[in-house]
């Protein structure tokens, strides 16, 4: 696979990797090299998750991109661009959070800071533009009404309830680590210190109330799940896809955990300006829009005036008060990793 040969399409547009905010006159030329390219194909965005169609159809009508994705899971992104650098079939792909930096690590990324760069939070960028999230998760309840007469506002209330609680498989599930995390947080606990959450989740499996369900859309509609773990983007999907009457969605009170979802553009793309202007546009007002519309909470919410329907689809901005991003990637990787053994002797024990 050839290496990317920029200058022979646009000078301008190589500088544009390493600027913070990108002048009008360089997006021109941006868009001018991606127009030559014609195509941008993608890897882990297709059009059901977060509403990826919309700004595929976009990028279509306004720039003439064609678009195919391939969907895969974050590690196997980062493997298709490490493994096929010699004749790329993807040039962008959307990981979650943890994933950014080992793909800058194993050195298959290439920068671009788009123009809203500095709306962008620091804790949610790259210095140098390789991986910035565009739309984020925290863990939040799903509340059956049906089930469930006071849907808690805390993890405090979850505690005291009498319903049963679903987190999903520790073992395996992201959405599930993270729920223990923001159970730690909530009890005084971090990355590195994840026993508030174990001791947590013990109590209520001493209680009997510590459900084996998944939360999933096909559990949540069967009635198995009184009150479920869940990213905020799952809980809303799935609200609105039974029944938006019969569920309540939100953000524990006491604490919780903010992650999210980032592109990475291959450093081996065969058509890296368009990559680039689909980043461009993914950040832009418009395509934080599609983004929330798909119910993913867009990374400039506080920087956006969202439609009055779209707004209406999401939680509210103060919800989010008491949510914290994961401020040591090196520790939570290790507690994760350990997790699943620390579950059993702590948790699983009790329900036995």
């Amino acid at each position: 696979m050839k290496r990317l040969l920029l200058a022979s399409l646009m000078g301008t547009a190589i500088a544009l990797g390493t600027q913070a905010m990108a002048s009008d006159a360089d997006l021109k030329s941006l868009e001018q090299a991606a127009r030559k390219e014609g195509a941008v194909n993608s890897v882990g965005m297709p059009d059901s998750w977060a509403n990826w169609k919309d700004t595929w159809v976009d990028l279509n009508k306004q720039y003439g991109l064609k678009h195919v994705d391939t969907d895969m899971s974050s590690a196997q992104e980062i493997a298709k661009f490490a493994a096929e650098k010699d004749n790329a079939t993807a040039d962008i792909g959307d990981v979650g959070a943890a994933f950014g930096p080992i793909a800058v690590q194993q050195g298959v990324t290439q920068p671009y800071k788009p123009s809203t760069w500095a709306q962008i939070p620091e804790w949610a960028k790259d210095a140098d533009g390789h991986w910035m999230l565009a739309y984020t998760g925290s863990i939040a309840f799903i509340v059956n009404k049906q089930l469930v007469k006071e849907a808690p506002k805390s993890w405090a209330d979850l505690k005291q309830g009498k319903y049963k609680v679903a987190i999903g498989d520790v073992s395996a599930a992201a959405q599930a680590v993270n729920g223990v995390l923001a159970a730690a947080i909530a009890n005084g606990g971090d990355e590195k210190n994840i026993q508030p959450g174990l001791d947590f989740f013990a109590e209520i499996a001493k209680q009997g109330r510590l459900s084996l369900s998944n939360p999933t859309i096909q559990t949540l509609e069967k009635g198995e799940v009184e009150v479920g773990i869940v990213w905020d983007f799952n809980g809303l999907s799935y609200r609105d896809q039974i029944d938006p009457s019969r569920f309540e969605v939100l953000i524990p009170s006491d604490g919780s955990v903010i992650s999210g979802y980032t592109t990475i553009i291959n450093k081996y793309a065969k058509n890296p300006n368009a990559a680039k202007l689909a980043r461009e546009y993914i950040l832009s007002d418009a395509g934080q829009i599609n983004l929330a519309k798909g119910n993913a909470r867009p990374i400039r919410a506080e920087h956006l005036t969202l439609p009055a329907e779209v707004k209406a689809k999401l939680l509210p901005n103060e919800q989010y008060a008491k949510v914290r991003p994961i401020k040591d990637a090196k520790a939570w990787e290790e507690t994760s990793k350990a997790l699943p053994q620390l579950w059993q002797e702590h948790v699983i024990i009790e329900m036995e």
